[in-house]
């Protein structure tokens, strides 16, 4: 059995580090509200838009605009990887990056190219022969709008100049405080709207159908961009908060257990002193 002053130290560090995962799990508590009201009032506008443009490029066809074109054979895939920049976070980090891994086997390892948003995808990927675009890591300011901005612009170039053939898109999808999924999107070339999915919905064009197709197109990219860095968001703090919160109970647990040792060796420390002093009172009175 330990001593009774390292058990009382264990007690005292296991009781610093309960401070820490309370205060965490608070922390991401309060933050977890806004970013989901964000997260689920982002997506009916992402949604229809989605919906709205597949509509017209069936309604005006694919080859009139250069971001519906797809290609008949992909040789090049641009991955933008979601992740965060710290951990103390569950599976959230881990969920990603097997859902990296899968799409890596099922697409090939030398045809994709990885951007990464987040510390965490890029430090695991960087030792495993990834070729990487670019990184944006400890972002403690937040997944900006400035910042799914200029990711849209960059894969729109490169699209269309035929650099990349397919742009995907791997994140968290926030579901509940519990549940955080991780999902794997294509952002571009968007599919039109097939015929066999329902009747669709003309439009009165002001301007022209294809300006307008044009500027709701690049819209659309950083729309989903930015959609994802809110669901994103969410599920990082959710997933922190659970995590903490497991951290807390656990440590509560651990203390107990603690406390019951301590109280045990306390009660032996006694028991073994009384003995002694019958022992002496006896060795003296013989």
């Amino acid at each position: 059995m330990a001593s009774l002053k390292a058990i009382r130290k264990r007690i005292s560090s296991v009781q610093n580090t309960q401070k820490i995962t309370k205060a965490m799990k608070m922390v991401s508590a309060a933050k977890l509200r806004r970013a989901q009201e964000a997260a689920i009032s982002s997506r009916p506008y992402a949604e229809k838009l989605t919906a709205m443009l597949s509509n017209v490029a069936a309604r005006i066809g694919a080859e009139s605009h250069p971001l519906l074109q797809s290609r008949a054979e992909v040789k090049s895939i641009h991955l933008l990887l979601v992740t965060a920049d710290r951990g103390l976070c569950g599976g959230y980090n881990s969920n990603l990056i097997r859902k990296t891994t899968a799409f890596l086997a099922e697409h090939g390892r030398d045809r994709v190219r990885v951007t990464f948003v987040g510390r965490r995808g890029f430090d695991f990927f960087k030792k495993r022969d990834v070729a990487v675009a670019d990184k944006h890591i400890n972002l403690f300011g937040g997944l900006t709008h400035a910042l799914a901005q200029k990711l849209s612009e960059q894969f729109q170039k490169e699209f269309v100049s035929g650099e990349t053939d397919a742009v995907y898109l791997i994140y968290n999808q926030f579901r509940s405080a519990l549940v955080q999924a991780p999902v794997a999107e294509r952002i571009l070339p968007l599919e039109p709207q097939s015929s066999d999915d329902g009747p669709t919905t003309d439009y009165l064009y002001e301007p022209e159908a294809g300006q307008l197709l044009d500027r709701l197109l690049r819209q659309y990219v950083s729309v989903v961009i930015y959609r994802a860095f809110l669901e994103a968001t969410a599920s990082e703090h959710g997933a922190r908060m659970t995590a903490m919160d497991s951290a807390t109970s656990n440590a509560s647990d651990m203390i107990d257990r603690l406390t019951l040792e301590m109280n045990r060796a306390r009660q032996a420390g006694i028991t073994k002193e009384l003995m002694e002093i019958v022992g002496g009172a006896e060795a003296l009175s013989g």
